[in-house]
């Protein structure tokens, strides 16, 4: 396993991620956007909606967990970068949606990152990208936490608070 000087930023969809991520891009910190969330607003640029392109849920978590992999190959291990979400999230996404886990577990032991934040869940909202619920993401929740320490991560928790305070309470950690 390749020591990194990555943090990750995750958390329950709805948890105020990609807010931080983009302040901390505005603030010139390098910065990886959500594979999945990319992918989805690509393919729904296409015409598809989202039961179309999560119809064939373990392609679509596969897809997703490559792209990923991909992603971090390309990075340098000792630069420091804020990625909105990691490999090891697949392992939650895949265990919500009663995939086996076991390729994301061993995708997952590549890189260690230098810091796991995992962000408190924020009133859920739905938009065009989000499939899940309330109950769904409260799932999602314990299942990231679960993943991230079952790899010997200490993850830290972000609490409620307005984007700029979060980002320094990120930014204090690191």
């Amino acid at each position: 396993m390749k020591q990194t000087n990555w943090h990750v930023i995750t958390g329950a969809p709805c948890a105020g991620k990609t807010a931080v991520i983009r302040e901390l891009e505005c603030r010139g910190y390098a910065v990886v956007h959500e594979a999945a969330r990319a992918y989805i607003d690509a393919e729904l640029g296409m015409g598809k909606d989202l039961a179309q392109i999560k119809a064939d849920l373990p392609g679509f978590e596969g897809h997703i967990l490559k792209t990923k992999v991909g992603i971090e190959a390309g990075l340098d291990p000792a630069a420091v970068v804020f990625l909105d979400r990691a490999v090891p999230d697949s392992i939650a996404y895949y265990q919500q949606a009663g995939l086996d886990p076991a390729e994301p577990f061993d995708c997952s032991r590549t890189f260690r990152y230098k810091e796991i934040f995992i962000f408190e869940r924020i009133g859920f909202k739905t938009d065009e990208v989000r499939s899940e619920d309330d109950r769904i993401a409260a799932e999602l929740d314990r299942l990231l936490e679960a993943a991230y320490r079952k790899l010997g991560y200490c993850p830290v928790r972000v609490p409620l608070m307005p984007v700029g305070e979060r980002v320094e309470f990120i930014l204090k950690s690191v």
